[in-house]
């Protein structure tokens, strides 16, 4: 693969914290990486690109007014953000306004992580708390 890992990096959007936490690299081996001062493993390389929506040249790019990309594999009716979590569509996507599904999916995926982080929370204060919901 010829795209290196900091490439990889800037195509999510991400900062080197965000994306070592995405993709559970210690940052510090990031850094290395980025600098040249360590290599990963091809494997690795690999499933990175796997793991990332905008390394598939399949995926339909859907831009919301903001910018943010997000991707579509209309395939599978999958849709996925820059970090690659997914939602799958029970309705097609085809015919529906690139703009209006642009706005769809920037309101779907900011749900998305408004849930992810209750759900952080959560879990944070059952561990802090030790209590037992009835």
């Amino acid at each position: 693969m010829a795209m290196n890992v900091k490439e990889m990096r800037l195509a999510t959007g991400l900062s080197q914290t965000a994306f070592s936490r995405a993709y559970r690299i210690p940052v510090s081996t990031l850094r290395k990486w980025e600098q040249g001062d360590a290599s990963p493993a091809p494997y690795v390389l690999d499933l990175l690109a796997a793991a990332i929506p905008v390394f598939h040249s399949e995926y339909e790019k859907v831009s919301a007014p903001d910018g943010t990309v997000y991707y579509h594999d209309p395939v599978r009716n999958i849709f996925m953000d820059a970090l690659g979590n997914t939602v799958s569509a029970h309705e097609s996507a085809e015919g529906v306004s690139r703009k209006n599904l642009g706005l769809y999916l920037k309101e779907l995926f900011e749900g998305y992580y408004q849930l992810q982080d209750k759900l952080d929370r959560d879990l944070a204060f059952d561990k802090k708390e030790g209590i037992e919901w009835i």
